[in-house]
C-alpha cells in the first residue's frame, strides 16, 4: 500500500533538495528521520515536515505502524521560476532566476512474509539446479567413457 505526500511550490532550489533526499532514499522512516535530524543542510526543514505529513497519513487513514513503513519513491521536480533582472554593467541586465520545487514522497510497507517466502524459493533453486549440475556431469562422463570404447575398439 503506498502513502503519498506532496510539498509543491517550495522556495528553494530543486538541486539542493536533492542532495538531502539521496541520503534518505531507500531507508526504513525511522532511519530516515535520524538522518535528517542531524544533517546540517538546510533543505532537511521541508523534507522532515513532508516525511512527518506522509506518517501520519499512514498511521490516520490506512491505519499501518511507523515501524513498518519505508521510503520506497522520493523525488524534486523543479516548480515555475521566478525570473528578476540585476542590473549591470552599461545599462545591461543580468537575470537572475529564483527557483521553486516540488517534493514527493511515497511510502510503502515493509513486508517481512515476502522476503521469507523468496529465501525459501531461492533455496529451492539452488537445490535444483545442484542435481541438474550433477545430472549434467554424469552424461558428460558417460559420452567420454563411449568414446573411450570406440577408440579403443
Amino acid at each position: 500500500m503506498e502513502i503519498k505526500a506532496k510539498a509543491r511550490y517550495l522556495r528553494m532550489s530543486p538541486r539542493k533538495v536533492r542532495l538531502v533526499i539521496d541520503m534518505i532514499r531507500g531507508k526504513k522512516v525511522s532511519e530516515a528521520s535520524d538522518i535528517l535530524n542531524f544533517s546540517n543542510k538546510w533543505a532537511k526543514r521541508p523534507i522532515i515536515k513532508l516525511l512527518n505529513s506522509a506518517i501520519a497519513n499512514a498511521e490516520h487513514n490506512f491505519d499501518l505502524q511507523k515501524d513498518n513503513l519505508y521510503i520506497k519513491v522520493i523525488k524534486a521536480d523543479g516548480g515555475p521560476m521566478l525570473k528578476r533582472w540585476m542590473p549591470r554593467a552599461f545599462g545591461r541586465a543580468g537575470a537572475i532566476r529564483k527557483r521553486t520545487c516540488h517534493i514527493e514522497i511515497i511510502l510503502d510497507e515493509l513486508k517481512k512474509d515476502i522476503t521469507e517466502e523468496s529465501t525459501v524459493i531461492a533455496k529451492k533453486d539452488k537445490k535444483e539446479t545442484e542435481a541438474k549440475n550433477q545430472e549434467s556431469k554424469k552424461n558428460v562422463s558417460e559420452k567420454k567413457d563411449k568414446k573411450k570404447k570406440v577408440l579403443n575398439s
